[in-house]
């Protein structure tokens, strides 16, 4: 998990030093970043089922050695496409790590630690993310931009050997009893999500014609995934797992959340430098407190849920995100960087609550041959938030900010364009609690019915 995150934030900080070392353009590198995001999220759901239906511990190894070599790849590429398609092999690695390293809590760890081992996922994720601009930073300064990728080799081997020395073997089951890998359902799913994520990125904010086709191309591509699905022997995704109240509210939160989280990231930069007049070093410094506020708070936020239950912590982080997007809202430029930091903690620490309430509620009680798919579509729907939030978020922070040229808004139209789009979060996030809150309740609904039903019920389960 950490490996994963730190490639997806290390390349970041290298863009204008790539853009200088291959005579490229800022649209040309960006896509150093695009590709590895593409891969993600396009595959992660097939690479999940896939790791359910060969074992695990055989895929994520697999995942793992090839994340390495593509490492190697990057670091010695000649050239600027080389060294994307180099990404986008690195990001196939990612979505098989991040995937079935969630899948796999459910084999080892007793469902009664389920939030805290979550919670320590989500720790690492974060300070990979944090630790990303940083590192690359030195590593760039001291040596060069090949470094980034060079150093997860050694990352890479360690994470290898530690997976082939502690993760329990694949259990083999019969021939007859092993699920067929859906083709025809992978590429679609595949080929939409990519018509999507490109549809929300390319042209940089300015939404167009080629923008327009490849969205209408995802609708058309969800109808025709949801068609092979319903009429394959084995499905990638059975739809009747939508069913689960529980399930289809936790993806529709997490995208939801993703979302407005990416409006910190977008909106942050802007509102710290043009509204507040800092410079560079000292953004980059008030940025980093969010990553570093969600490191700390992730291992607690994990035994927190296990101690009261997942679905209630899940609704008290939503709460805690609510309220700092709604003082981000109203807050008055006169407080300065206090004024920012201290909601964007609340926000951080909400959102660290409520990713490791909604992960534990969707991963506790499934059947181990879905966990792999399962946590994938979670990976998932967390990615499609962020792609959604760059887009979307940075779009209703351009208009509010009643400008063409944001880098050269004036400081009042870039406090208004923040407090708008922090209030459309706010809204954002109502709709997710009350999502959690219905779900909750119809949840409380089910014990009454079970004798009738023929279900069972663990009276100790509170989530």
């Amino acid at each position: 998990m950490l490996l994963s995150s730190l490639g997806t934030s290390i390349a970041n900080v290298a863009l204008p030093t790539l853009a200088q070392a291959f005579n490229a353009s800022f649209q040309e590198v960006q896509w150093i970043v695009l590709a590895y995001l593409l891969a993600i999220t396009t595959l992660i759901v097939s690479v999940g089922r896939l790791g359910d239906i060969t074992g695990r511990r055989r895929l994520l190894l697999a995942g793992i050695f090839l994340f390495t070599v593509a490492s190697v790849l990057c670091g010695v590429a000649p050239t600027l496409w080389l060294l994307i398609a180099a990404r986008a092999a690195q990001g196939l690695g990612a979505a098989i790590m991040m995937a079935l390293t969630m899948a796999f809590i459910g084999e080892t760890v007793p469902r009664a630690k389920t939030g805290s081992a979550m919670g320590l996922l989500g720790t690492m994720s974060a300070i990979g993310t944090a630790l990303g601009p940083s590192l690359g930073g030195v590593l760039i300064a001291g040596l060069s931009w090949r470094a980034i990728f060079l150093v997860n080799v050694p990352l890479g081997i360690l994470t290898f050997v530690l997976t082939h020395r502690y993760l329990p073997v694949d259990r083999r089951g019969p021939k007859t009893d092993r699920a067929g890998f859906d083709n025809v359902g992978t590429l679609l799913l595949a080929l939409t999500l990519a018509a999507y994520a490109l549809a929300m990125t390319i042209g940089r904010g300015s939404f167009g014609p080629l923008n327009m086709a490849l969205l209408l191309a995802a609708v058309i591509g969800v109808g025709l995934f949801v068609r092979a699905e319903a009429r394959a022997a084995s499905p990638l995704i059975r739809l009747a797992m939508f069913r689960d109240p529980v399930l289809s509210a936790s993806l529709v939160m997490s995208a939801l959340v993703s979302t407005v989280m990416m409006a910190t990231l977008v909106v942050g930069p802007f509102y710290l430098s043009r509204a507040l007049g800092l410079e560079a070093a000292l953004v980059g410094l008030a940025l980093s407190v969010g990553p570093l506020v969600a490191a700390l708070a992730g291992v607690p936020a994990g035994r927190i849920a296990d101690r009261f239950g997942a679905q209630h912590m899940t609704i008290v982080g939503l709460i805690g995100i609510a309220a700092g997007s709604v003082i981000l809202s109203i807050l008055p430029a006169t407080l300065g960087i206090p004024g920012y930091i201290a909601p964007n903690a609340v926000i951080t620490v909400g959102y660290a609550l409520f990713q490791t309430a909604n992960n534990t509620a969707v991963m506790t009680d499934i059947r181990p041959d879905q966990r792999g798919v399962i946590s994938g579509m979670l990976n998932l729907s967390r990615n499609l938030g962020l792609i959604t939030g760059a887009s979307v978020m940075g779009a209703v922070f351009a208009l509010a900010s009643a400008t063409l040229d944001i880098t050269k808004a004036r400081p009042e139209a870039v406090a208004t364009g923040m407090r708008t789009t922090f209030a459309v979060a706010a809204i954002l996030i109502v709709g997710a609690l009350a999502m959690a809150v219905g779900t909750y309740r119809r949840t409380l609904r089910i014990p009454a019915l079970a004798p009738e039903a023929g279900l069972q019920v663990d009276e100790n389960d509170s989530g």
